[in-house]
């Protein structure tokens, strides 16, 4: 064997390579590409997941940052004609530059933990390209995604992707199905943008500010970590109490205090 088929898995990019068939193929069927689909691919890595969305017929664009992963990649695939390769950072990248019609662009990922956060929060403002999304993550991550009011996985991460997407927790993935195995458990999640929201905020933006200040002391009383933003009477004029913390509220009440900072004559 060349040593290409080495390569080895860099810390730095937080690779662990997905190699496991059965998990393999029982995300491709989650994720059910069809013939003609636009399907966006992020960290393919040695393409494990690639094969089987280029076989589905689908238009697949991926996207690796990884520059010793571009010849494998471009060795296995690149013959394909409905295949594009971009080298570059996800986060950074212009999913407008693909000219997606409107909700059509089906993202897929096997995200390292350091950029799973951030990566989410970049294709929300892309919500209205984005069909759906299916991604394996940590299983903590997806279990804050997943999460409801009340517990401690509920906070900044559930609240925004939950205002703009529906969340399912597909299954889990135990660290054997890659390699090197990780110390931690995997999940898959599916993440589809509403096509109506279900609590559409004034000001987004304000919506944003109210949950990271709320959430910033979560041991915290609403009265005391909104205090710079709302007074008691405004967060009780919301019809919220500000006695309770932050993990006490649904999406519905911070979307009402958000409403209610965006009638402030200063909330620009």
């Amino acid at each position: 064997m060349s040593d290409h088929h080495h390569h080895r898995a860099r810390k730095r990019f937080g690779q662990n390579f997905l190699h496991d068939a059965g998990v393999i193929h029982r995300i491709l069927r989650a994720i059910h590409a069809r013939e003609g689909e636009r399907v966006l691919e992020i960290g393919p890595g040695q393409g494990a997941l690639t094969e089987g969305l280029l076989d589905s017929g689908a238009q697949l664009d991926v996207i690796e940052l990884d520059r010793d992963l571009i010849p494998i990649l471009n060795a296995k695939f690149a013959a394909e004609p409905r295949f594009q390769l971009h080298q570059g950072d996800a986060l950074k990248f212009d999913f407008a530059s693909l000219d997606p019609a409107p909700h059509s662009l089906r993202v897929v990922g096997n995200l390292p933990y350091n950029i799973s956060t951030p990566l989410i929060f970049h294709l929300l403002n892309n919500a209205a390209l984005i069909r759906d999304m299916h991604f394996m993550l940590q299983k903590e991550v997806v279990e804050r995604l997943a999460a409801g009011p009340g517990g401690k996985d509920w906070g900044r991460l559930s609240i925004m992707v939950q205002y703009h997407c529906r969340v399912e927790h597909l299954f889990n993935v135990g660290p054997g199905a890659f390699n090197p195995p990780p110390k931690i458990d995997s999940a898959i999640v599916r993440l589809v943008p509403h096509a109506v929201l279900p609590h559409p905020a004034k000001d987004h933006r304000l919506l944003e500010n109210v949950v990271r200040e709320a959430f910033n002391q979560r041991r915290k009383t609403l009265r005391n970590t909104l205090k710079a933003l709302l007074s008691a009477d405004e967060i009780e004029a919301a019809g919220v109490d500000g006695s309770l913390r932050p993990e006490q509220l649904d999406l519905a009440a911070f979307v009402r205090l958000a409403d209610r900072l965006a009638e402030q004559p200063n909330a620009a």
